[in-house]
């Protein structure tokens, strides 16, 4: 069926093709510049961090709601989920990217250091992925999970002692394979993105000289790098179970 363009038709049939994508981690970095590349592909989206709202870089609109929460625990995802269905009809994908990074000597990390990053990087992802995937199976449309690991989990770098952060990192490499098998058959795929050095907020007190070290390409990934992989992962219908690295080739080895 045709429609003309700007007829009333035409828009509720575009609105009926939209897809809803929910961000975690959404409120500035890398999740504020998913939020935005998936917006500029017409998506729905849901972002959540613990202040979505107050968010520099994202403004709440008819495409973009925001709710504030910590992901690593239950509740908030639940609310997320249902908002997302609330508004926008759907969960079609997920971009689990919130995440805590640490780096200490390994004897140093705390108790209350491993179970922070549990809460975020782990708790985060399952809770909120748990829900996607009922409602995903409830449409019987297939959807996508798109995690964000690490380069490091696959390539230490003497002098980065994140030996903490990378079990979970590593964690979220491992279920992103598992899940890919367990979900085939009903076409809801499982990817992460593993960056490098990306310039973000993270690393605002570090100098640029000494990050581009981190790569043997002599560079520094943008927000939009890691973006358009996170979008490539959503919309590649056949790719399922891979860990994509935008590091500059870091996670080959020694340079």
């Amino acid at each position: 069926m045709k429609c003309a363009r700007g007829s009333n038709l035409c828009a509720n049939l575009m609105a009926s093709n939209r897809k809803t994508v929910i961000v975690t981690g959404a409120s500035q970095g890398i999740g504020a510049g998913v939020v935005k590349a998936f917006l500029a592909r017409g998506y729905d989206v849901v972002g959540t961090a613990r202040s979505a709202t107050k968010s520099s870089e994202l403004s709440a609109s008819d495409q973009l709601a925001l709710m504030d929460g910590d992901i690593g625990q239950f509740e908030t995802a639940q609310k997320v989920a249902e908002l997302a269905i609330k508004k926008f009809g759907s969960i079609d994908a997920v971009v689990a990217n919130a995440g805590i990074f640490l780096v200490k000597p390994f004897t140093e990390y705390t108790a209350d250091d491993f179970r922070a990053l549990v809460s975020t990087n782990l708790a985060g992802f399952i809770h909120i992925t748990q829900l996607a995937v009922k409602q995903m199976q409830a449409q019987k449309t297939g959807g996508s999970i798109v995690s964000i690991t690490a380069a490091l989990v696959d390539n230490p770098i003497a002098g980065i002692t994140a030996s903490f952060s990378m079990i979970t990192k590593g964690g979220l490499n491992a279920v992103t394979r598992s899940l890919a098998m367990e979900y085939a058959q009903q076409h809801i795929r499982f990817n992460a993105v593993a960056p490098g050095t990306v310039e973000t907020p993270l690393h605002d007190k570090e100098s640029e000289d000494s990050l581009k070290t981190l790569s043997p390409m002599g560079t520094i990934s943008s927000v939009e790098d890691i973006a358009s992989a996170v979008v490539y992962l959503t919309e590649a219908r056949h790719i399922t179970g891979e860990v994509l690295h935008v590091d500059g080739g870091a996670h080959l080895g020694k340079w």
